[in-house]
């Protein structure tokens, strides 16, 4: 039986989603197959003590969940022994899904469920991600860039330049976020401006994207050095764009599996999917989101998600469903996918010659 350590919460504005996807994963893993630990990362960086994981996450003694003591769960989980086989992070945002708890799972030696380091802190930045698609190939609505200082000092030259980058209406989003959270529609200058103060309280960095009538098109990819995709999905949000609200809180947004596209462009959504996940060294899994402008069909890619959502309404594990693979047996296939990546990298070698 695979001792599987499940880490969530995060110091993130997304936590209460990683939660949620936690519980998820965790009603899911097969428990003859599993001894299953839980770690819970409040807000703070402090651990969650047993008593609050558990009612956070919805669980009873019945679920034969371990809880990881201690203030800080690097140390709970070096103290383990014999150390756990793999640890599953469910985290979103920073701090969780943008290489820096796969930076110390690395440090402590233990296998890790999704993608790498590098993987990570890339898929993460949309400054970055946006720049190496963009150089390989792959179709990038006009962008700009800008950091707290350059807005602080320079303005008008920035508010300028934003509108250079196309005309009306913009996307202002957060560089390190998702669960769109702090990304707002600008119609207008008055907009932009409170747009961008709204997206600096979340980041030192931000983008400025342009804006088009699209539909909202998401696969899931899976897999190492060999990717699959999955059939592709659409989400028809309740609002003006998928914003949090319509993700998480008012439920009315309308999820097509498969996506109302043709067969020609199913297979070229999915070519563009893996040809995202590869640009990007990606390992293990992740939901690559696509816009598909409305008057020329055109797709774009918007955004990898290196640790999609898992909840009950989530897009990644409900396209491999669709995709004929079940909830329990894709968990297993990731877990499989981290152990084997592991292993292969323990045989390169560290020797010069």
């Amino acid at each position: 039986m695979r001792h599987v350590v499940v880490l969530c919460g995060g110091r993130s504005a997304e936590h209460e989603v990683s939660l949620v996807s936690a519980a998820s994963v965790i009603q899911n893993l097969n428990p003859d197959r599993y001894r299953i630990s839980v770690a819970g990362i409040k807000k703070d960086g402090t651990a969650y003590s047993a008593h609050e994981l558990a009612e956070r996450l919805g669980l009873s003694k019945a679920d034969n969940v371990d809880h990881l003591a201690g203030h800080n769960w690097i140390a709970s989980l070096a103290s383990l022994y014999p150390p756990p086989e793999i640890v599953f992070p469910v985290l979103h945002g920073p701090f969780g899904e943008d290489g820096t708890v796969q930076g110390a799972l690395e440090i402590l030696d233990v296998p890790y469920v999704g993608a790498g380091v590098w993987g990570s802190a890339v898929g993460m930045n949309k400054i970055h991600s946006k720049k190496i698609m963009a150089g390989a190939g792959l179709p990038v609505l006009p962008w700009f860039w800008m950091d707290r200082v350059c807005w602080q000092r320079q303005r008008d030259d920035m508010l300028a330049r934003s509108e250079s980058t196309a005309a009306y209406p913009l996307f202002v989003k957060p560089a390190n976020l998702g669960s769109s959270i702090g990304i707002n529609k600008s119609k207008n200058r008055a907009d932009l401006v409170a747009h961008i103060e709204d997206a600096f309280r979340y980041d030192d960095f931000i983008v400025v994207e342009k804006g088009i009538e699209a539909r909202e098109i998401e696969l899931s990819v899976l897999g190492n050095l060999e990717p699959s995709v999955s059939i592709a999905g659409e989400i028809v949000p309740s609002r003006e764009f998928y914003t949090y609200e319509s993700k998480y809180l008012d439920k009315t947004s309308e999820l097509l599996i498969p996506a109302r596209l043709s067969p020609e462009e199913m297979k070229q959504v999915q070519e563009l999917a893996l040809g995202t996940y590869r640009s990007l060294q990606l390992e293990g899994m992740a939901r690559i989101d696509f816009l598909m402008d409305k008057q020329t069909g055109e797709f774009w890619v918007n955004e990898p998600n290196t640790i999609p959502g898992f909840t009950g309404i989530s897009m990644y594990p409900k396209l491999w469903e669709a995709s004929g693979l079940k909830y329990s047996d894709l968990l297993d296939r990731l877990i499989d996918l981290g152990l084997e990546r592991y292993e292969r990298r323990k045989r390169l070698s560290v020797d010069r010659v």
